[in-house]
Formats: structure tokens, sequence, C-alpha cells
């Protein structure tokens, strides 16, 4: 991948424009709704075989109409004309998502290893005192951001993942010892009557 890909910039003017167009969006969209992880786990999904069956059951309802009650067929219609109303505006704006993810994850990609540059540049022997000065303050920034994303981690109860660290490698931390195990003593033998003496083992 480039390291420097994106090489671009974007106008306050810009940005505030594209910040009202996605409020005109919200506005424009009262309806829309959240739902959350259990919620999308349970729904039956809709794809592109079932937009047709969706459709063609809307067509038999209406050629039928006396077989359903009124409020059920307005129902259906007005979800199946949201429904083609909907999908396109989703392809669309998915589509730009995807790509202000992409294009915010690589620039800040580029943005992290600049700062890597300068901090290691700060750690050289030729800095003077406000380098090095520097070289500690962007250090506990390092820190802090390190701690926070363990704290995070360790609350949600994942793995924590292994992160590069700009400052010296550290040792890795001694395997704990394990407790001498305590030996168990052998069972007597079992005496044979035929026998005058005790087998020991």
């Amino acid at each position: 991948m480039d390291p420097t890909m994106i090489s671009a910039t974007l106008s306050s003017e810009d940005q505030q424009a594209i910040l009202a167009a996605a409020n005109t969006i919200r506005q424009k969209l009262p309806f829309l709704i959240d739902l959350n992880t259990q919620d999308r786990k349970g729904m039956q999904k809709l794809g592109n075989k079932t937009v047709g069956f969706v459709q063609k059951a809307l067509q038999i309802a209406n050629e039928h109409q006396s077989m359903f009650a009124t409020t059920f067929l307005d129902e259906m219609r007005k979800d199946a004309q949201l429904l083609d109303a909907l999908l396109p505006i989703h392809v669309a704006i998915q589509t730009i998502a995807k790509k202000i993810d992409d294009t915010a994850m690589q620039t800040g990609a580029e943005a992290y290893a600049a700062a890597r540059t300068v901090y290691n540049i700060t750690k050289t022997p030729f800095g003077k005192a406000p380098l090095r000065q520097a070289a500690q303050d962007l250090a506990q920034q390092y820190t802090r951001k390190k701690k926070t994303q363990s704290a995070t981690t360790k609350k949600s109860g994942a793995a924590p993942a292994a992160a590069a660290t700009p400052a010296t490698p550290t040792h890795p931390a001694a395997a704990p010892e394990m407790p001498p195990s305590t030996p168990i003593a052998p069972a007597p033998a079992p005496v044979t009557p035929a026998l005058t003496s005790t087998a020991h083992s």
C-alpha cells in the first residue's frame, strides 16, 4: 500500500456543506430506525430473490383484494413502495460511506506514520533540550492512549491486540513460576495370602 496515497484537502466550507447535506437526509427520512444486534439476528432478511417475491405477492394481493383486509393491504403497499424508494438511496449512501471509511483509514495511517517519524527524530542524540522535552510529551501521549485501549479491552473482555510502539521495546515478562508439585506417595502393594512376607514397592 502506498504510504502517501492520499494527498488532498477539504475546506471548512465544503465540510459544512457536506454536514448540511447529511442533516438534510436525516430530515427527509424522519422514520429511520436503529436496530440492535439482537433485532437484526432474529429478523428475516430481504435479498434480491425475495424482492421479486414481495413484488409478485403484492401483485396477486391487488388482483384479489376481497380476500385481504383493507388495512393489511394498505400497509403492504406502503411497505413495498417505501422499499422501492429506499433501495437505490441505500446503495448510493453505502457506496459513499465505504469510500469515506477507506479514505479516513488510509489518511489516519499516513498521519500516524508521519507522527512516528517526528517522534523518532526527537529521540536522536542531536536533539537539543526542546526536542528531548517534545519526545517526552509524545511518549506520554502514546502511553495514555495505550492505557485507554487496554482498559477498554479489559472492559469488553476481548483479548488485547498487539500494538506497535515508538518507544524502546520492552522485554517480555517472565513466565510465572509454577508451584512445585506435591509428590504422591505410592500405594502399598496388596498382600498375597500365600506369602509369609509383605511386598513393598
